[in-house]
């Protein structure tokens, strides 16, 4: 089956040729008959989602049409607060927190007419990558539910994978919007460090933090983007440009190490795509900085209080990652925090001569949640290698997107990342069009 991407729906609510109720009522039919499966969502908000569908199609109707996003079903990372619904970061800890104000981004999305339809499952605080470990279940893969999401956002990717809703905000500490993205079969851009706020986000390291959008193509993330920063359309509309003259730089030590064999040949077949298309495809070296303490530091820093005061309501292996970071003295968080400051003051030096990078998203493919859960010593390994190539970014601050790049011959899906300079997330969404279109035409 075919899903609607924004940019499709939204030219037939704009025409009067669909209604955002019948496009809300949609995708509450499919959370109905996904979800169970998937456990993608945590809460369904179908009588608020019903009645914003229903004064949104009033406004439309009068002819007060806000732009793509109205009346559009989008689902939020249960990490942001929404305000009177709960939001509980897929932890007991949380379990009845109900917030009084909305984080930021909801209320840009409000703003531009989006519809709110559920609050979506996460790995407990974000500290993962598999989606494994919450208070409310682990997360299934929507191409093969015995397959992990990804994480830590895997309930927003298994959503947007599965038609349970048009886009979601998820966040990103060390990949937790491009990994997923990558095992699921959707696009997930992670902005430059502080362009989206994260204000009313849980954090898990506010050094790292980012927050951004999960969706069906390139050009929904750009109008993601666009609400987000409120940006009247400049991302959407920089994808009219056609820059087939850009440079991409490979930088192929560390970020295709240990590479998967069918990774490697689907990576190598989107570079010969886009050197086809008229880009210039050079390989480059990059220093990569694999340190954690800062987020180490910053995690525990957020958790101390209530780790203490009601350890026995994490999980346990949550538990054990949040007090990593005890050791971690003064001196050694305000070094690891210059040294961050001095990365990415310094990373703009590494676009000289090339426009964006291009790298595998994961190095390796989703595992089967059978293998993870079956020997738990197993299951951070795999995050850490599922997190390896994104990582590095959430350092750097840069915007990176992952794009769908062929499958596995489990039918699992590949991701292709990008990334570009700082603020250049208008070369990171062209050249990712570029390949999406171009992909799809071969």
């Amino acid at each position: 089956m075919k899903l609607r991407t924004i940019s499709e729906a939204c030219e037939l609510i704009r025409r009067h040729n669909l209604s955002p109720v019948e496009l809300v009522r949609e995708c509450l039919d499919r959370i109905e008959h996904v979800n169970p499966s998937l456990n993608a969502f945590i809460t369904v908000m179908a009588d608020s989602a019903m009645a914003e569908a229903k004064h949104a199609e009033s406004e439309i109707r009068a002819g007060k049409w806000r732009g793509p996003l109205h009346g559009i079903p989008i689902g939020l990372k249960d990490l942001i607060d929404t305000a009177g619904v709960r939001t509980t970061a897929g932890s007991a800890v949380f379990a009845s927190r109900v917030p009084d104000k909305d984080a930021d981004v909801v209320t840009k999305l409000k703003a531009a007419g989006a519809v709110i339809i559920g609050k979506q499952n996460l790995h407990e605080f974000a500290y993962g990558g598999s989606s494994l470990i919450s208070h409310f279940g682990p997360v299934h893969n929507p191409v093969n539910p015995e397959f992990i999401a990804g994480g830590s956002s895997g309930g927003s990717a298994a959503a947007v994978a599965s038609g349970m809703c048009f886009a979601a905000i998820g966040t990103d500490t060390a990949g937790s919007i491009r990994e997923p993205a990558a095992l699921c079969g959707v696009v997930g851009l992670k902005p430059s460090y502080g362009l989206v706020s994260a204000r009313g986000v849980i954090p898990l390291s506010v050094s790292l933090d980012h927050v951004g959008p999960l969706t069906r193509s390139v050009e929904d993330a750009a109008i993601m983007l666009d609400a987000l920063t409120h940006n009247s359309g400049k991302y959407r509309e920089c994808l009219q440009e056609q820059r087939r003259n850009l440079v991409i730089g490979v930088p192929r030590a560390f970020f295709f190490d240990d590479l998967d064999s069918e990774i490697a040949q689907q990576v190598e077949a989107a570079l010969d795509c886009l050197a086809l298309s008229g880009f210039v495809v050079m390989d480059v070296d990059v220093r990569v900085d694999t340190d954690r303490t800062l987020q180490k530091a910053e995690a525990f820093a957020f958790h101390r209080e209530m780790a203490a005061a009601h350890g026995e309501l994490y999980d346990p292996e949550t538990k054990r990652r949040i007090l990593t970071g005890r050791e971690v003295t003064t001196d050694q968080c305000d070094a690891a925090r210059r040294e961050l400051e001095h990365e990415r003051g310094n990373i703009a030096s590494l676009f000289h001569g090339i426009d964006v990078l291009i790298t595998p998203t994961t190095p390796i493919a989703a595992p089967r949640i059978s293998e993870l859960t079956e020997d738990p010593g197993a299951l951070r390994p795999a995050e850490l290698a599922l997190l390896r190539n994104t990582r590095p970014v959430n350092v750097w601050g840069l915007p990176a997107l992952s794009v769908p790049c062929g499958t596995t011959s489990q039918e699992m899906p590949i991701g292709l990342q990008i990334i570009g300079p700082p603020h250049g997330e208008e070369k990171v969404l062209q050249v990712a069009r570029a390949y999406e279109v171009g992909r799809n035409l071969a």
